[in-house]
Parts: C-alpha cells; sequence; structure tokens
C-alpha cells in the first residue's frame, strides 16, 4: 500500500470516527442546538450571570449578549465561540459531520462515475451490435468503480 493511500486511509479513518462520536447529534432537528444556544444555555446551566462572564472575557456585556443572541444564527465566531467556552472552562467542539460514513460516500460517487463511463460504452457496443446484458453491466459498473476507488483519480470529485 503506498504512503498516499495510507493517508487517505488515516483521514477517512479519523472522519469516521467524528461520525461515530457526532453522528447522532447532527441528525438531530438543528443538529442538537438549543433553542437560545449553547453559549446562554451553558452559562445559565453554570449559574453565571452575563456580567460575570463578560468581566472574564475582558469584555463589555453587551458583547456577551450579542454573541449570545448571533450563534443560534451562525453568525458568531468561532473564535469568539472559543474564547467563551475558555472562560466558562468548558471544550468548544467544532466538527464537520458527514451525513455517511466516508467510505459510503466515496462508493457512491465511484458508482456514479463508473455507471457514466460504462452507459457511455454499452451505448458504442449497442451500435456495434455487441451490447451486454443487464448482469454484465451491473458487473462492469462494479467492477469500474472498484477501479477508481482504488486509483482516486484527481477528477473525481469533478462535475462532467
Amino acid at each position: 500500500m503506498s504512503i498516499d493511500k495510507i493517508v487517505a486511509k488515516q483521514y477517512r479513518d479519523r472522519v469516521n470516527q467524528a461520525v461515530s462520536q457526532f453522528g447522532d447529534v447532527a441528525i438531530q432537528p438543528n443538529h442538537g442546538l438549543p433553542e437560545e444556544g449553547w453559549l446562554r444555555t451553558v452559562r445559565t446551566a453554570l449559574g453565571m450571570t452575563g456580567t460575570q462572564l463578560a468581566k472574564k472575557l475582558g469584555v463589555t456585556k453587551a458583547r456577551v449578549f450579542k454573541a449570545e443572541q448571533d450563534e443560534p444564527h451562525g453568525s458568531v465566531t468561532l473564535k469568539s465561540m472559543q474564547a467563551m467556552a475558555e472562560a466558562m472552562d468548558c471544550h468548544f467542539v467544532y466538527a464537520i459531520v458527514p451525513k455517511h460514513n466516508v467510505e459510503d460516500v466515496i462508493k457512491q460517487r465511484a458508482l456514479e462515475k463508473a455507471r457514466e463511463q460504462v452507459n457511455t460504452s454499452s451505448t458504442h457496443m449497442t451500435l456495434e451490435g455487441q451490447s451486454l446484458s443487464k448482469e454484465q453491466l451491473e458487473y462492469e459498473i462494479e467492477r469500474v468503480a472498484a477501479q477508481i476507488m482504488d486509483k482516486m483519480p484527481s477528477d473525481f470529485w469533478n462535475e462532467e
């Protein structure tokens, strides 16, 4: 196995780990985000006032409340979230979680590309009187998809 393939597998494993850790949260409505946002929810759970958090951060109370208002709308910065989490003695967790296992996403894309290639070839073969059966076509699509996944060409995600 080449170094590139080993590295790619390590990346896939890491992302799949995130899917298993955060997958349940990711499928919840609004990704599990409380209506008032995590900042206000955690601050309130800790019994900390906005003024107290602002003092720990060295900012105004208005800035804390602005961040708390912006968070549920997705307009607070990651840097602000990190700073506020630290001030509340919390971890800030940020993740992009695929909807499906990485291998499944790659296989689906490889099948799409293989289907395009095989269907194009099949059309030409039919015109020459050499058409394949449905079973042969499916076998060919699977075979080509496996080759595509093995090579992972640079145009893999290009839309044609």
